[in-house]
Protein backbone atom coordinates (compact mmCIF):
# COMPACT_ATOMS: atom_id res chain seq x y z
CA UNK A 1 0.00 0.00 0.00
CA UNK A 2 2.59 2.23 1.18
CA UNK A 3 4.86 1.59 -2.19
CA UNK A 4 1.69 2.29 -4.37
CA UNK A 5 1.12 5.35 -2.73
CA UNK A 6 4.43 6.53 -3.46
CA UNK A 7 4.21 5.55 -6.56
CA UNK A 8 1.37 7.76 -7.02
CA UNK A 9 2.40 10.68 -5.26
CA UNK A 10 6.02 10.75 -7.23
CA UNK A 11 3.70 10.56 -10.72
CA UNK A 12 1.30 13.49 -9.15
CA UNK A 13 4.69 15.92 -8.60
CA UNK A 14 6.75 14.77 -11.47
CA UNK A 15 3.54 15.00 -14.31
CA UNK A 16 2.45 17.95 -13.03
CA UNK A 17 6.14 19.53 -12.81
CA UNK A 18 6.93 18.09 -16.67
CA UNK A 19 3.87 20.36 -17.87
CA UNK A 20 6.24 23.70 -16.67
CA UNK A 21 9.74 22.50 -17.75
CA UNK A 22 9.26 22.39 -21.46
CA UNK A 23 7.24 25.50 -21.86
CA UNK A 24 10.45 27.28 -19.91
CA UNK A 25 13.09 26.09 -21.88
CA UNK A 26 10.92 26.54 -25.52
CA UNK A 27 10.30 30.24 -23.91
CA UNK A 28 13.59 31.04 -23.04
CA UNK A 29 14.90 29.66 -26.47
CA UNK A 30 12.35 32.12 -28.11
CA UNK A 31 12.66 34.98 -26.07
CA UNK A 32 16.07 34.82 -26.72
CA UNK A 33 15.57 34.66 -30.42
CA UNK A 34 13.47 37.73 -30.07
CA UNK A 35 15.74 39.83 -28.30
CA UNK A 36 18.30 38.65 -30.75
CA UNK A 37 16.14 40.33 -33.61
CA UNK A 38 16.00 43.38 -31.84
CA UNK A 39 19.90 43.76 -31.38
CA UNK A 40 20.35 43.15 -34.70
CA UNK A 41 17.52 45.22 -36.46
CA UNK A 42 17.23 47.65 -33.74
CA UNK A 43 12.81 47.06 -34.62
CA UNK A 44 11.17 48.09 -31.44
CA UNK A 45 8.69 45.74 -32.27
CA UNK A 46 10.87 42.75 -31.33
CA UNK A 47 11.97 44.66 -28.31
CA UNK A 48 8.41 44.62 -26.85
CA UNK A 49 7.64 41.20 -28.18
CA UNK A 50 10.70 40.08 -26.08
CA UNK A 51 9.47 41.93 -23.06
CA UNK A 52 5.87 40.19 -23.52
CA UNK A 53 6.95 37.60 -23.90
CA UNK A 54 9.39 37.23 -20.89
CA UNK A 55 6.49 38.57 -19.03
CA UNK A 56 4.73 34.52 -19.10
CA UNK A 57 8.34 32.92 -18.71
CA UNK A 58 8.91 34.41 -15.40
CA UNK A 59 5.13 33.58 -14.59
CA UNK A 60 6.02 30.08 -15.25
CA UNK A 61 9.16 30.12 -14.02
CA UNK A 62 8.01 31.15 -10.86
CA UNK A 63 5.06 29.53 -10.27
CA UNK A 64 5.49 26.50 -11.90
CA UNK A 65 9.42 25.03 -12.27
CA UNK A 66 10.13 25.67 -8.66
CA UNK A 67 7.88 22.25 -8.06
CA UNK A 68 10.63 19.86 -9.16
CA UNK A 69 12.11 20.49 -6.13
CA UNK A 70 9.38 18.17 -3.62
CA UNK A 71 10.96 15.39 -6.10
CA UNK A 72 14.22 15.73 -4.27
CA UNK A 73 13.08 15.69 -0.69
CA UNK A 74 10.63 12.13 -1.76
CA UNK A 75 13.67 10.72 -2.97
CA UNK A 76 15.04 10.84 0.42
CA UNK A 77 11.97 10.26 2.38
CA UNK A 78 10.15 7.70 -0.06
CA UNK A 79 12.47 6.51 -1.85
CA UNK A 80 15.58 5.72 0.60
CA UNK A 81 16.14 2.23 -0.15
CA UNK A 82 16.56 3.29 -3.57
CA UNK A 83 18.50 6.15 -2.92
CA UNK A 84 20.75 4.26 -0.88
CA UNK A 85 21.07 1.71 -3.90
CA UNK A 86 22.01 4.11 -6.58
CA UNK A 87 22.95 7.43 -4.54
CA UNK A 88 26.17 6.87 -5.61
CA UNK A 89 25.55 6.99 -9.06
CA UNK A 90 22.05 9.13 -9.52
CA UNK A 91 23.15 11.81 -7.10
CA UNK A 92 26.41 12.89 -9.22
CA UNK A 93 23.78 14.13 -12.38
CA UNK A 94 21.41 15.92 -10.13
CA UNK A 95 24.04 17.64 -8.02
CA UNK A 96 25.41 19.13 -10.75
CA UNK A 97 21.57 19.78 -12.02
CA UNK A 98 21.19 22.21 -9.08
CA UNK A 99 25.03 23.84 -8.29
CA UNK A 100 25.68 24.80 -11.82
CA UNK A 101 22.79 24.54 -14.22
CA UNK A 102 20.13 25.84 -11.55
CA UNK A 103 22.28 28.77 -10.51
CA UNK A 104 23.32 29.53 -13.74
CA UNK A 105 19.37 29.41 -14.73
CA UNK A 106 18.36 31.50 -12.04
CA UNK A 107 21.53 34.13 -11.66
CA UNK A 108 21.54 35.60 -14.97
CA UNK A 109 17.38 35.19 -15.25
CA UNK A 110 17.58 38.06 -12.20
CA UNK A 111 19.89 39.99 -14.35
CA UNK A 112 17.94 39.79 -17.40
CA UNK A 113 15.03 40.54 -15.42
CA UNK A 114 16.96 43.84 -13.64
CA UNK A 115 18.87 44.44 -16.35
CA UNK A 116 16.77 46.20 -18.70
CA UNK A 117 18.39 50.15 -19.40
CA UNK A 118 21.27 49.39 -16.99
CA UNK A 119 23.06 46.78 -18.49
CA UNK A 120 24.87 47.09 -21.84
CA UNK A 121 22.94 46.41 -25.03
CA UNK A 122 24.83 43.31 -25.75
CA UNK A 123 25.63 42.19 -22.51
CA UNK A 124 22.14 42.06 -21.62
CA UNK A 125 21.38 39.76 -24.49
CA UNK A 126 24.03 37.46 -23.20
CA UNK A 127 22.05 37.17 -20.22
CA UNK A 128 18.79 35.81 -22.16
CA UNK A 129 21.13 33.03 -24.06
CA UNK A 130 22.90 32.60 -20.65
CA UNK A 131 18.90 31.90 -19.41
CA UNK A 132 18.57 29.49 -22.17
CA UNK A 133 21.43 27.97 -21.88
CA UNK A 134 20.71 27.28 -18.21
CA UNK A 135 17.49 25.76 -18.90
CA UNK A 136 18.81 23.23 -21.75
CA UNK A 137 22.38 22.29 -19.02
CA UNK A 138 19.31 21.72 -16.37
CA UNK A 139 17.36 19.21 -18.47
CA UNK A 140 20.83 17.68 -19.21
CA UNK A 141 21.27 16.69 -16.32
CA UNK A 142 18.05 15.36 -15.35
CA UNK A 143 18.20 13.70 -18.62
CA UNK A 144 21.09 11.86 -17.74
CA UNK A 145 20.00 10.55 -14.38
CA UNK A 146 16.84 9.47 -15.60
CA UNK A 147 18.41 7.71 -18.49
CA UNK A 148 20.55 5.52 -16.37
CA UNK A 149 18.10 4.29 -14.47
CA UNK A 150 16.33 2.70 -18.30
CA UNK A 151 19.77 1.58 -19.27
CA UNK A 152 22.30 1.84 -16.52
CA UNK A 153 25.68 2.00 -17.70
CA UNK A 154 29.41 3.18 -16.72
CA UNK A 155 28.89 1.82 -12.84
CA UNK A 156 29.62 -1.49 -10.62
CA UNK A 157 28.77 -2.70 -7.47
CA UNK A 158 30.46 -2.46 -4.17
CA UNK A 159 29.22 -3.51 -1.16
CA UNK A 160 25.81 -4.59 -2.75
CA UNK A 161 25.36 -0.62 -3.40
CA UNK A 162 26.30 0.82 -7.24
CA UNK A 163 28.59 3.16 -7.58
CA UNK A 164 29.78 5.18 -10.62
CA UNK A 165 33.30 4.10 -12.32
CA UNK A 166 32.51 5.43 -15.65
CA UNK A 167 30.74 9.24 -15.97
CA UNK A 168 32.08 8.99 -19.68
CA UNK A 169 29.94 6.01 -20.25
CA UNK A 170 26.87 7.90 -18.42
CA UNK A 171 27.25 10.50 -21.22
CA UNK A 172 27.08 9.31 -23.98
CA UNK A 173 24.62 6.30 -23.22
CA UNK A 174 22.47 6.27 -26.44
CA UNK A 175 19.08 6.02 -24.14
CA UNK A 176 20.17 9.65 -23.01
CA UNK A 177 21.52 10.78 -26.42
CA UNK A 178 18.32 10.60 -28.30
CA UNK A 179 16.14 10.88 -25.37
CA UNK A 180 17.59 14.29 -24.69
CA UNK A 181 17.25 15.55 -28.10
CA UNK A 182 13.61 14.21 -28.05
CA UNK A 183 13.05 16.28 -24.97
CA UNK A 184 14.35 19.56 -26.09
CA UNK A 185 12.81 19.11 -29.62
CA UNK A 186 9.47 18.58 -27.83
CA UNK A 187 10.09 21.88 -25.53
CA UNK A 188 10.42 23.91 -28.53
CA UNK A 189 7.46 22.91 -29.95
CA UNK A 190 5.45 23.26 -26.72
CA UNK A 191 6.83 27.09 -26.48
CA UNK A 192 6.47 27.61 -30.09
CA UNK A 193 2.79 26.83 -30.04
CA UNK A 194 2.40 28.85 -26.76
CA UNK A 195 3.50 31.76 -28.39
CA UNK A 196 1.85 30.91 -31.56
CA UNK A 197 -1.67 30.52 -29.75
CA UNK A 198 -1.35 34.04 -28.09
CA UNK A 199 0.04 35.46 -31.39
CA UNK A 200 -3.00 33.96 -32.76
CA UNK A 201 -5.82 35.70 -30.36
CA UNK A 202 -4.12 39.28 -30.78
CA UNK A 203 -4.24 38.53 -34.61
CA UNK A 204 -7.97 37.51 -34.68
CA UNK A 205 -9.15 40.52 -32.57
CA UNK A 206 -6.86 42.48 -35.00
CA UNK A 207 -4.88 43.97 -32.46
CA UNK A 208 -1.13 44.94 -32.14
CA UNK A 209 -1.34 43.33 -35.83
CA UNK A 210 2.44 43.97 -37.15
CA UNK A 211 3.49 42.70 -33.51
CA UNK A 212 2.18 39.76 -32.92
CA UNK A 213 2.79 38.92 -36.61
CA UNK A 214 6.53 38.77 -36.13
CA UNK A 215 6.36 36.54 -33.18
CA UNK A 216 3.57 34.29 -35.07
CA UNK A 217 6.46 34.07 -37.64
CA UNK A 218 9.39 33.68 -35.44
CA UNK A 219 6.97 30.55 -33.44
CA UNK A 220 6.21 28.82 -37.22
CA UNK A 221 10.06 28.97 -37.87
CA UNK A 222 10.74 27.14 -34.74
CA UNK A 223 7.81 24.92 -34.81
CA UNK A 224 8.43 23.81 -38.36
CA UNK A 225 11.69 22.23 -38.28
CA UNK A 226 11.30 21.15 -34.97
CA UNK A 227 8.70 18.87 -35.62
CA UNK A 228 9.43 17.64 -38.66
CA UNK A 229 12.92 16.45 -36.87
CA UNK A 230 10.93 15.00 -33.86
CA UNK A 231 9.72 12.36 -35.99
CA UNK A 232 12.75 11.28 -36.95
CA UNK A 233 14.39 11.68 -33.41
CA UNK A 234 11.02 9.86 -32.02
CA UNK A 235 11.42 7.26 -34.25
CA UNK A 236 15.51 6.45 -33.60
CA UNK A 237 14.59 6.37 -29.86
CA UNK A 238 12.02 3.84 -30.44
CA UNK A 239 14.48 1.90 -32.06
CA UNK A 240 17.46 1.81 -28.75
CA UNK A 241 14.43 1.56 -26.55
CA UNK A 242 13.82 -1.88 -28.79
CA UNK A 243 16.96 -3.10 -28.16
CA UNK A 244 17.35 -1.90 -24.40
CA UNK A 245 13.94 -2.06 -22.97
CA UNK A 246 12.26 -4.61 -25.67
CA UNK A 247 9.31 -4.88 -22.90
CA UNK A 248 8.57 -1.32 -23.05
CA UNK A 249 8.12 -1.33 -26.78
CA UNK A 250 6.04 -4.64 -27.34
CA UNK A 251 3.68 -3.05 -24.49
CA UNK A 252 3.71 -0.05 -26.37
CA UNK A 253 2.26 -2.62 -29.23
CA UNK A 254 0.40 -5.30 -27.15
CA UNK A 255 2.55 -7.19 -29.12
CA UNK A 256 1.57 -10.16 -27.25
CA UNK A 257 4.20 -12.58 -29.81
CA UNK A 258 6.96 -12.67 -31.59
CA UNK A 259 5.91 -11.07 -34.84
CA UNK A 260 8.40 -10.57 -38.25
CA UNK A 261 7.77 -8.55 -40.46
CA UNK A 262 5.67 -6.77 -37.63
CA UNK A 263 2.50 -4.54 -37.96
CA UNK A 264 1.47 -1.37 -36.08
CA UNK A 265 -2.29 -1.26 -35.10
CA UNK A 266 -3.52 2.30 -35.35
CA UNK A 267 -6.31 1.30 -33.57
CA UNK A 268 -7.59 -1.79 -31.60
CA UNK A 269 -9.96 -2.81 -29.17
CA UNK A 270 -9.38 -5.61 -26.27
CA UNK A 271 -6.14 -7.67 -26.03
CA UNK A 272 -4.64 -5.24 -23.07
CA UNK A 273 -4.35 -7.55 -20.60
CA UNK A 274 -2.82 -11.46 -19.87
CA UNK A 275 -6.27 -12.76 -19.84
CA UNK A 276 -7.20 -11.27 -23.08
CA UNK A 277 -4.63 -11.55 -25.52
CA UNK A 278 -6.20 -11.39 -29.22
CA UNK A 279 -7.68 -7.95 -30.38
CA UNK A 280 -9.97 -6.97 -32.76
CA UNK A 281 -7.90 -4.79 -34.63
CA UNK A 282 -8.74 -1.86 -36.72
CA UNK A 283 -6.62 -0.01 -39.39
CA UNK A 284 -3.21 -2.60 -38.87
CA UNK A 285 -0.21 -0.37 -40.94
CA UNK A 286 1.55 -3.52 -42.46
CA UNK A 287 5.67 -3.51 -41.45
CA UNK A 288 5.28 0.16 -39.52
CA UNK A 289 6.24 -1.58 -36.93
CA UNK A 290 9.55 -3.12 -38.02
CA UNK A 291 10.30 0.08 -39.29
CA UNK A 292 9.61 1.91 -35.75
CA UNK A 293 11.07 -0.58 -33.81
CA UNK A 294 13.98 -1.93 -36.04
CA UNK A 295 14.52 0.28 -38.54
CA UNK A 296 14.41 -2.07 -41.36
CA UNK A 297 11.23 -3.04 -43.31
CA UNK A 298 11.30 -6.31 -42.29
CA UNK A 299 12.60 -6.65 -38.70
CA UNK A 300 11.39 -8.67 -35.86
CA UNK A 301 10.13 -7.63 -32.54
CA UNK A 302 10.19 -10.30 -28.97
CA UNK A 303 6.48 -10.30 -27.92
CA UNK A 304 5.21 -9.57 -24.62
CA UNK A 305 4.77 -13.39 -23.79
CA UNK A 306 8.23 -14.62 -24.60
CA UNK A 307 10.23 -11.79 -23.15
CA UNK A 308 8.17 -12.75 -19.72
CA UNK A 309 10.06 -15.97 -20.06
CA UNK A 310 12.73 -14.91 -20.44
CA UNK A 311 12.98 -12.29 -17.47
CA UNK A 312 11.74 -14.96 -15.24
CA UNK A 313 14.72 -17.26 -15.64
CA UNK A 314 16.89 -14.64 -15.81
CA UNK A 315 15.57 -12.60 -13.27
CA UNK A 316 13.56 -14.57 -11.24
CA UNK A 317 9.79 -15.12 -10.55
CA UNK A 318 7.27 -12.60 -11.19
CA UNK A 319 5.32 -10.16 -13.44
CA UNK A 320 7.73 -8.20 -15.76
CA UNK A 321 4.76 -6.96 -18.32
CA UNK A 322 3.87 -3.22 -17.52
CA UNK A 323 0.50 -1.46 -17.75
CA UNK A 324 -0.17 -2.53 -21.73
CA UNK A 325 -3.05 -0.03 -21.81
CA UNK A 326 -1.21 2.99 -20.60
CA UNK A 327 1.69 1.92 -22.78
CA UNK A 328 -0.67 1.45 -25.94
CA UNK A 329 -2.75 4.78 -25.43
CA UNK A 330 0.45 6.95 -24.58
CA UNK A 331 1.93 5.72 -27.64
CA UNK A 332 -0.95 6.89 -30.01
CA UNK A 333 -1.70 10.09 -28.24
CA UNK A 334 1.82 11.36 -28.34
CA UNK A 335 2.29 10.23 -31.96
CA UNK A 336 -1.20 10.50 -32.99
CA UNK A 337 -0.82 14.35 -32.17
CA UNK A 338 2.59 14.63 -33.71
CA UNK A 339 1.23 14.11 -36.73
CA UNK A 340 -1.46 16.41 -36.11
CA UNK A 341 1.07 18.99 -35.05
CA UNK A 342 3.26 18.31 -38.11
CA UNK A 343 0.62 19.00 -40.56
CA UNK A 344 -1.06 21.88 -38.88
CA UNK A 345 2.81 23.60 -38.90
CA UNK A 346 3.20 22.87 -42.41
CA UNK A 347 -0.23 24.67 -42.98
CA UNK A 348 0.54 27.46 -41.15
CA UNK A 349 4.27 27.97 -42.97
CA UNK A 350 2.61 27.54 -46.03
CA UNK A 351 0.08 30.69 -45.11
CA UNK A 352 3.05 32.42 -44.01
CA UNK A 353 4.51 32.19 -47.39
CA UNK A 354 1.89 32.88 -49.38
CA UNK A 355 0.88 36.30 -46.83
CA UNK A 356 -2.27 35.00 -45.94
CA UNK A 357 -1.20 33.57 -42.45
CA UNK A 358 -2.92 36.97 -40.65
CA UNK A 359 -6.30 36.53 -42.75
CA UNK A 360 -6.46 32.66 -42.02
CA UNK A 361 -9.40 33.22 -39.10
CA UNK A 362 -9.91 28.95 -39.83
CA UNK A 363 -6.20 28.77 -38.66
CA UNK A 364 -5.78 31.48 -36.37
CA UNK A 365 -8.69 29.99 -34.43
CA UNK A 366 -7.28 26.72 -34.73
CA UNK A 367 -4.08 28.10 -33.13
CA UNK A 368 -5.36 29.16 -29.76
CA UNK A 369 -6.47 25.86 -29.39
CA UNK A 370 -3.61 24.16 -30.68
CA UNK A 371 -1.63 25.35 -27.51
CA UNK A 372 -3.69 22.40 -25.69
CA UNK A 373 -1.64 19.67 -28.08
CA UNK A 374 2.14 19.65 -26.83
CA UNK A 375 0.84 19.28 -22.83
CA UNK A 376 -1.02 16.46 -24.09
CA UNK A 377 2.11 14.99 -26.04
CA UNK A 378 4.31 15.86 -23.38
CA UNK A 379 2.20 13.63 -20.82
CA UNK A 380 1.97 11.07 -22.51
CA UNK A 381 5.33 10.51 -23.54
CA UNK A 382 5.93 10.85 -19.76
CA UNK A 383 3.84 7.54 -18.91
CA UNK A 384 5.23 6.01 -21.75
CA UNK A 385 8.54 6.60 -20.90
CA UNK A 386 8.06 5.67 -17.11
CA UNK A 387 5.10 3.11 -16.60
CA UNK A 388 6.98 1.21 -19.64
CA UNK A 389 9.27 0.46 -17.10
CA UNK A 390 7.86 -1.07 -14.76
CA UNK A 391 8.09 -3.38 -12.37
CA UNK A 392 11.88 -1.87 -12.42
CA UNK A 393 12.79 1.41 -11.15
CA UNK A 394 16.44 0.78 -12.03
CA UNK A 395 15.81 -1.54 -15.22
CA UNK A 396 17.64 -5.00 -14.53
CA UNK A 397 19.14 -3.83 -11.15
CA UNK A 398 16.47 -3.16 -8.94
CA UNK A 399 12.48 -3.49 -8.66
CA UNK A 400 10.33 -0.32 -7.68
CA UNK A 401 8.43 -2.74 -4.57
CA UNK A 402 12.25 -3.28 -3.14
CA UNK A 403 13.03 0.91 -3.36
CA UNK A 404 10.62 2.39 -0.77
CA UNK A 405 11.12 3.82 2.37
CA UNK A 406 10.04 0.97 4.92
CA UNK A 407 9.62 3.38 7.87
CA UNK A 408 7.20 5.44 5.97
CA UNK A 409 3.70 4.58 6.21
CA UNK A 410 0.75 5.08 3.97
CA UNK A 411 -0.68 7.19 6.36
CA UNK A 412 1.62 9.66 6.03
CA UNK A 413 1.83 9.35 2.18
CA UNK A 414 -1.79 9.73 2.07
CA UNK A 415 -1.38 13.34 3.74
CA UNK A 416 1.27 14.51 2.10
CA UNK A 417 -0.41 13.70 -1.26
CA UNK A 418 -3.64 15.27 -0.05
CA UNK A 419 -1.97 18.47 0.60
CA UNK A 420 0.36 18.47 -2.40
CA UNK A 421 -2.80 17.66 -4.78
CA UNK A 422 -4.37 20.93 -2.81
CA UNK A 423 -0.97 23.19 -3.18
CA UNK A 424 -0.63 22.18 -7.04
CA UNK A 425 -4.32 22.44 -7.73
CA UNK A 426 -4.13 26.35 -6.31
CA UNK A 427 -1.02 27.13 -8.22
CA UNK A 428 -1.79 25.63 -11.24
CA UNK A 429 -5.04 28.64 -11.03
CA UNK A 430 -2.22 30.62 -10.10
CA UNK A 431 -0.33 30.14 -13.23
CA UNK A 432 -3.07 29.45 -15.60
CA UNK A 433 -4.70 32.66 -14.55
CA UNK A 434 -1.23 34.85 -14.30
CA UNK A 435 -0.25 33.55 -17.54
CA UNK A 436 -4.12 34.43 -19.28
CA UNK A 437 -3.89 37.64 -17.73
CA UNK A 438 -0.80 38.99 -18.85
CA UNK A 439 -1.34 37.32 -22.24
CA UNK A 440 -4.83 39.13 -22.65
CA UNK A 441 -3.02 42.35 -21.74
CA UNK A 442 -1.57 43.61 -24.79
CA UNK A 443 1.46 45.60 -25.20
CA UNK A 444 2.53 48.93 -23.80
CA UNK A 445 0.25 51.75 -24.34
CA UNK A 446 3.25 53.99 -25.67
CA UNK A 447 4.97 51.38 -27.34
CA UNK A 448 2.09 50.32 -29.44
CA UNK A 449 1.07 53.93 -30.27
CA UNK A 450 4.43 54.41 -31.32
CA UNK A 451 4.41 51.66 -33.50
CA UNK A 452 1.32 50.91 -34.80
CA UNK A 453 -1.22 53.89 -35.14
CA UNK A 454 -3.25 51.60 -37.17
CA UNK A 455 -4.05 49.57 -34.15
CA UNK A 456 -5.87 51.93 -32.23
CA UNK A 457 -8.07 49.31 -30.37
CA UNK A 458 -5.18 47.85 -28.72
CA UNK A 459 -3.40 50.78 -28.17
CA UNK A 460 -5.29 51.49 -24.70
CA UNK A 461 -4.19 48.11 -23.17
CA UNK A 462 -2.87 48.04 -19.83
CA UNK A 463 0.85 48.27 -19.53
CA UNK A 464 2.96 45.14 -18.80
CA UNK A 465 5.08 46.09 -15.79
CA UNK A 466 8.33 44.79 -14.77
Amino acid sequence: MANDLARWQFATTSIYHFIFVPVTIGLAFLVAILQTAWHRTDNPDYKRMTRFFGTLLLINVAVGVVTGLVQEFEFGMNWSTYSRYVGGVFGAPLAMEGLAAFFLESTFLGLWLFGWDRLPKRVHLATIWAVSLGTLLSAMFILMANSWMQHPVGYKLVNGKAELNNLWAVVINPTFLWGYAHVILASLITGALVMLAVSAWYLRKERHVQSFHRSATVALIVLIPAIVIQMSVGNKLGQIETRYQPMKIAAAEAQWNSCKPCSFSALQVGGFSQSHQNPTRIIPIPHLLSVLGTGTWGGGLTGLNQLQAQYRKKYGPGNYIPNVSIQYWSMRTMAGLGAVVLVFALWGGWLLLRGRLRRSRIFLWLSVWAVITPFLMNTAGWLLTESGRQPWIVQGLQKTIHSNSPSVSATDIWISLIGLIVVYIVLAAVDLGLMLRYSRRGLAEADAESAEPSDAPGATAPALTY
